[in-house]
């Protein structure tokens, strides 16, 4: 609990120093659920919202009448009009509980509060952790996407390297794509209404590119047959007009000779043309 320093300050200031009696733990648990277990059979994160933590989210009826268990004395209960006085603050509201409560009950102390009733506004915070992680998700649920977003989102996640691949291959038979189909789609919330025709899409998707693999491979190796036959083509077409040699000797000329072949220089060219002398010899290889 976060209430420590301000106990402290609460058991100098409130608590009689004296021996204390028998405690009943059940009236004392009944004046505390009296300001921090309001409507707990509706809410049972009521004592965590009321009397432990404000990450819980506000009560749903924070100014409503008392709801606690039937037939409880009176006397070891917090009343209406002194709940007016109660802080919002769980923390707050915590301490000023156990002050009315120890107020009523003589012959409890601190020690019985925290020993008993910490426990129960624990519970009461577990419970609204679910409650609120079970609400997220209830919500996301009900946001509905357009079928497209969804056929998207699923279709992305079921040709990834872990599932189908692009070419569908780990999916040939209908127990595999069923397999990573549906584990995509728990993913996918809000599409629940879509994965039926989501579904019949993407196999016929599937199908046609396994019926279509081949033809598909034939279309690459010829696109590369396609790319290699017009280099050479190009190739031949520098050797005919010389052109690939001659951008060979203006390169070595600008980049590795002093003078740069200039007129007046012309053992340079002569000696940029031995060195591009390779394309004579690839031209050769050519014809």
């Amino acid at each position: 609990m976060k209430h420590s320093a301000l106990f402290s300050v609460f058991v100098l200031l409130f608590i009689p120093k004296f021996a204390f009696g028998a405690c009943s733990v059940a009236n004392l648990t009944r004046c505390l659920d009296s300001a921090c277990a309001i409507n707990i059979g509706a809410n049972p994160s009521a004592r965590c919202q009321y009397c432990g933590s404000s990450a819980a989210g506000k009560p749903s009826n924070v100014n409503g009448m008392k709801n606690i268990s039937a037939g409880s004395a009176a006397k070891y209960t917090i009343s209406d009009k002194e709940l007016k006085k109660a802080p919002s603050d769980p923390g707050e509201r915590y301490v000023w509980a156990t002050k009315q409560c120890l107020s009523k009950m003589k012959d409890c102390s601190p020690d019985d509060v925290s020993d008993n009733y910490d426990s129960l506004i624990e519970k009461s915070c577990t419970a609204a952790g679910i409650s609120a992680q079970m609400a997220h998700l209830t919500d996301q649920a009900k946001i509905e996407k357009t079928q497209s977003s969804c056929s998207t989102e699923i279709n992305s996640c079921l040709i990834s390297d872990k599932h189908c691949l692009a070419s569908y291959k780990n999916c040939e038979s209908d127990a595999d794509f069923d397999k990573f189909f549906s584990s995509c789609s728990v993913s996918a919330t809000g599409c629940d209404s879509h994965l039926a025709k989501i579904r019949a899409n993407l196999i016929a998707a599937r199908d046609n590119a396994i019926k279509n693999a081949d033809q598909i491979l034939k279309n690459i190796v010829t696109a590369y047959q396609n790319a290699r036959n017009q280099k050479l083509e190009n190739a031949r077409k520098s050797c005919k007009d010389n052109s690939s040699k001659k951008k060979c000797i203006a390169s070595v000329c600008s980049n590795n000779m002093q003078h740069k072949c200039d007129v007046g220089y012309e053992y340079e060219e002569n000696l940029a043309g031995q060195l591009c002398k390779f394309h004579d010899i690839a031209c050769e290889r050519l014809k």
